[in-house]
C-alpha cells in the first residue's frame, strides 16, 4: 500500500489520537463486560444451577444479539454518526452488566446478557468508523489492529482483575462494581468525543427509509471484498473467542486437570499473545498489503494443527508445553480476524463503511455462536467428552477456508480496479 496521503484524507495527529482514544476506551470497557462470563462460567453454573448447554446459552444469546445487530448498527453509524451510537451502546451494556450483577434467576440473567450484547454490538464498528474519519487511509490497518489490541487489554482486565474480585468480594459486588467503568467512559464520551475533525465533514448522503437500507446492504454485499472480509473474520476469530468467552476455563480445569489459577494464567497467555501478534500484523499489513491473505490462512492452519495435536494427544492430559503453544497460537486469531476489515474497507466508499464493517463483523460472531452451541450440546450428549466437543472447530474452519479460496481472486481483481481508478482521479486533483 502506498504511504502517500490521498487527497481529502484527514490529517491524523495528536488530536485524532486523543479523540479516537476515547472511542477505544468505550470498546475497552465493552470487552471487559463481554468477556466477564469467561472467568465466571463455573460460578454461573453453580449460581443458577444449570448444565453445560444452559451455560452456553448465556454466551450464545449474547453473541446472537451482537451478530444480529451488526448490519443495523452499521446503518446507524452511517446515518447518525459515531458519538450518538456509542452513547446508546454505553447505556445498554452498562445496564446489562449491572442487571447481571443483581439477577436472581437464570431468566433475568439471560435478559441482562442480551442487553449487554446489544450495547456491545454498537462499539467496535463505531470505533472503526471513528478511526477512518480521523486518520489517513494508509493508517487504516494499524489503527484497526490497535483497536483490537485495546479490546484484548479489556479481556486481560476481566481475566486478571475481575476473576480476583469475583472470588474476593463475591458475584454481586464484582459485577456491580465493574459497571462503574461504563459510567466513566459515558461521561468522557459526552464531553470530548467528536465524529470528525473540522473541515472533514462527510458529504451529505440522502436517506430514504427502507429503500436506503436495502441499497446500502445490497451495494456492500455485492462487493467481493465485503464478502471475503466476512469469511476471513468468520474463519479466524471464533477458536479464540469460544475459548476465552466460555469454554477455555472448563476445558483446562475439567478436561486437562489444571487448577483454576493455572488455567487463568493460560487464558492470560492467549490475551498477551493476541496483543503482541496484533502489533506485528498491523505493521506488516500497513507495509505489505498483499500479506493479508497469507497471514489469515496461515493463522487458520496453525490453529487447526495445534487443536488437532492437543485433542489427539494419546495421554489422559496434554502436556503443559503443548497447552502453552496452543494458547500462544490462539492469540493470533484476534489479529487475523481484523484482517477481514482490511478487505472490506477498500471495497466500499466512505458512506458505506459502517454497513460494510457490520457485515464483516457478523462473520466471527456467527461462527463463535455456532461453536459455543455445538460444544455445549456435544458435551451433554457425550458425557463431557471435550475431544469430541471441540472437534466441531474443524468443521467451521473448513467451511470458512473454502469460501475464502472461492472469493479471493474476485476480490483482488476488484480491489486492483479501484486502486487504478483512484490513482487516475488523484492525478486530476488540483494542487
Amino acid at each position: 500500500m502506498s504511504n502517500i496521503t490521498r487527497p481529502g484524507d484527514p490529517p491524523g495527529g495528536r488530536r485524532a489520537t486523543a479523540v479516537w482514544g476515547i472511542g477505544v476506551s468505550v470498546y475497552f470497557v465493552a470487552v471487559i463486560f463481554r468477556t466477564s462470563l469467561g472467568v465466571a462460567g463455573l460460578d454461573a453454573a453453580d449460581r443458577f444451577h444449570v448444565n453445560a448447554s444452559a451455560l452456553s446459552t448465556f454466551s450464545i444469546l449474547q453473541l446472537l444479539v451482537y451478530a444480529g445487530m451488526q448490519i443495523p448498527v452499521g446503518l446507524l453509524v452511517d446515518r447518525l454518526g459515531t458519538k450518538k451510537v456509542l452513547a446508546i451502546g454505553v447505556v445498554l451494556f452498562t445496564a446489562g452488566q449491572l442487571g447481571f450483577a443483581f439477577s436472581p434467576t437464570y431468566g433475568t440473567a439471560l435478559a441482562s446478557r442480551a442487553l449487554l450484547g446489544c450495547g456491545d454490538a454498537m462499539t467496535f464498528i463505531s470505533v472503526l468508523r471513528l478511526g477512518s474519519r480521523w486518520f489517513p487511509a494508509r493508517r487504516g490497518p494499524l489503527v484497526a489492529q490497535l483497536a483490537g489490541l485495546a479490546g484484548m487489554a479489556g479481556n486481560l482486565v476481566s481475566t486478571l482483575l475481575l476473576a480476583r474480585l469475583l472470588h474476593g468480594i463475591g458475584w454481586t459486588a464484582a459485577f456491580a462494581g465493574s459497571a462503574l467503568a461504563g459510567v466513566v467512559v459515558f461521561v468522557l464520551l459526552l464531553l470530548f468525543l467528536k465524529d470528525h475533525p473540522e473541515g472533514h465533514e462527510p458529504e451529505p448522503f440522502p436517506h430514504q427509509g427502507a429503500a436506503y437500507v436495502r441499497r446500502q446492504i445490497a451495494a456492500s454485499w455485492r462487493e467481493p471484498g465485503t464478502r471475503l472480509g466476512l469469511w476471513v473474520h468468520f474463519t479466524t476469530q471464533f477458536p479464540a473467542m469460544v475459548f476465552l468467552l466460555l469454554w477455555g476455563m472448563p476445558f483446562l480445569v475439567e478436561a486437562q486437570g489444571l487448577t483454576r489459577a493455572t488455567a487463568g494464567e493460560l487464558l492470560t497467555l492467549v490475551v498477551l499473545s493476541n496483543m503482541a501478534v496484533g502489533l506485528v500484523y498491523g505493521q506488516v499489513v500497513a507495509r505489505h498489503h498483499g500479506a493479508r491473505l497469507p497471514l489469515a490462512l496461515g493463522t487458520v492452519a496453525a490453529t487447526a494443527l495445534l487443536w488437532a495435536t492437543t485433542l489427539a494427544y494419546p495421554g489422559e492430559h496434554a502436556p503443559m508445553w503443548l497447552l502453552i503453544v496452543l494458547c500462544t497460537v490462539l492469540g493470533a486469531c484476534g489479529p487475523a480476524s481484523m484482517l477481514g476489515f482490511d478487505f472490506a474497507r477498500p471495497a466500499n466508499p466512505p458512506e458505506r463503511q459502517g454497513t460494510a464493517s457490520g457485515i464483516t463483523n457478523m462473520g466471527g460472531f456467527v461462527a463463535s455462536m455456532t461453536t459455543l452451541f455445538a460444544i455445549g450440546v456435544l458435551l451433554d450428549a457425550t458425557g463431557d467428552d471435550y475431544r469430541i466437543a471441540f472437534s466441531s472447530v474443524f468443521v467451521l474452519q473448513a467451511l470458512g477456508v473454502s469460501q475464502i479460496l472461492r472469493l479471493r481472486s474476485r476480490a483482488a481483481r476488484r480491489e486492483k480496479e479501484r486502486l487504478v481508478a483512484s490513482r487516475v482521479s488523484s492525478v486530476h486533483v488540483p494542487a
